[in-house]
């Protein structure tokens, strides 16, 4: 290219140069340099967050490893004290975990500046099933509409008599119906909505004056149908013709819905999935009805009560430690409660839970010894035994089996 040429190529290029700076306003000196200036302060953060990253991620797997060798020697313990029993041995303190459960307290999880877009939808959960639900799938598996209470205090006074019928106490039925429903909760009240507020959803399916699962209602029908429909026989006896028809009808239904729940192995596992599905929904809908409901509700409690003398406890529980066979279940809450007094402040919850069950039970966490755990579920009950609700109860046990309060 001759020289002239080479001149004018040169000239082409600055005058395309003064166009673009005219007409973009592009600084004359940006290049590809300039670009990687630019992208340098995300390159830098995106270097940071992974070395935050793999901070968090060697605490979590430290964590992790402790937690494990925790809740195993918990398991462990378990083991010895059941086997103890069995054996008619002493329990002592060591028997138990000492220490309390493994704390993270390594650094938080950092926050990507630059994530990479979702390429697997969110999971979604669905709605937790609510009184509607039980309702609407009562009707369609069954042909069953509850026969709801005229008032609350009508109820209030069938609980009663079912109740001290079983040998229960007026104490322990109102100290536990104040716990579990907030001193004030209607017979259909459901964990998550038992107070007015936006925004209010259902937690779980715990319905009624002892919060009781589906599940449970699924597993009481299965194992204690046989008492409800002695019951319901032995009331329809006692009534005039209309009523008793009625009630009569009521019993071929009962009828079925137990037939349903034994369908399966008596199993809680097998029971839980019972309870998910449209019948199981159907039979929750019972604890609604005020001739079946007081009896499942008070069968939950009773069961507690005979494990308890089955294995050898004597004495009357107490409200609160009632709540805690309520709580954790009849095995590790009459673990709990069986220890001698002098080692409750001692012990911590934690040998009572599973490691999920803890992890999501803070009062269990807050309170975190037996003793403590007592003394708090004591207080809510002395507060809320003062609300309404439970003075109602009260009075309508106290007319269900006058002087035995």
């Amino acid at each position: 290219m001759s020289t002239e040429l080479t001149r004018r190529a040169g000239v082409a290029f600055l005058l395309s140069i003064a166009f673009a700076v005219a007409t973009t306003g592009i600084p004359v000196g940006f290049s590809a340099a300039n670009a990687e200036v630019g992208a340098t302060p995300l390159a830098e953060a995106k270097a940071e967050y992974q070395r935050k990253l793999a901070e968090y991620d060697a605490a979590q797997q430290s964590f992790e490893v402790a937690a494990q060798q925790y809740w195993g020697s918990v398991s462990g313990k378990r083991q010895i004290r059941d086997a103890k029993r069995r054996n008619g041995e002493t329990i002592v303190v060591d028997d138990y975990v000492l220490a309390q459960p493994p704390a993270y307290t390594g650094p938080p999880k950092p926050i990507d500046p630059a994530p990479e877009p979702e390429q697997i939808p969110p999971v979604t959960r669905a709605p937790v099933p609510v009184v509607a639900d039980f309702l609407k799938n009562a009707l369609e598996q069954f042909g069953f509409e509850p026969k709801r209470p005229r008032s609350e205090i009508e109820f209030k006074k069938a609980y009663a008599r079912a109740a001290s019928a079983a040998g229960l106490s007026g104490l322990q039925v109102v100290r536990v119906y104040a716990f579990e429903s907030g001193g004030n909760g209607k017979y259909d009240v459901q964990a998550g909505l038992e107070f007015d507020r936006p925004n209010a959803h259902a937690i779980s399916t715990a319905l009624g004056y002892n919060q009781l699962l589906g599940t449970n209602s699924v597993e009481l029908m299965a194992e204690k149908g046989d008492n409800f429909l002695a019951a319901l026989k032995t009331r329809a006896a006692a009534l005039n013709r209309h009523d008793r028809r009625a009630l009569e009808e009521k019993i071929v239904i009962v009828r079925r819905m137990i037939e349903f729940t034994r369908s399966v192995p008596d199993d809680w596992g097998e029971h839980d999935r019972l309870a998910t599905m449209p019948q199981g929904l159907g039979v929750h809908a019972m604890n609604l009805d005020v001739d079946v409901g007081p009896l499942l509700q008070t069968q939950k409690l009773l069961d507690s009560v005979v494990f308890a003398r089955r294995k050898g406890l004597s004495r009357e529980l107490s409200a609160s430690e009632l709540e805690m066979m309520n709580l954790t279940g009849d095995g590790n809450g009459f673990d709990m409660i069986s220890m001698p007094i002098e080692m409750r402040e001692q012990v911590p919850t934690s040998n009572f839970f599973q490691r999920n069950g803890y992890e999501r039970n803070p009062v269990a966490i807050r309170h975190n010894t037996v003793a403590r755990l007592l003394v708090a579920t004591d207080s809510k009950m002395d507060v809320e035994s003062m609300l309404q609700g439970a003075k109602d109860l009260a009075a309508a046990f106290q007319d269900a089996r006058p002087g035995k309060l």
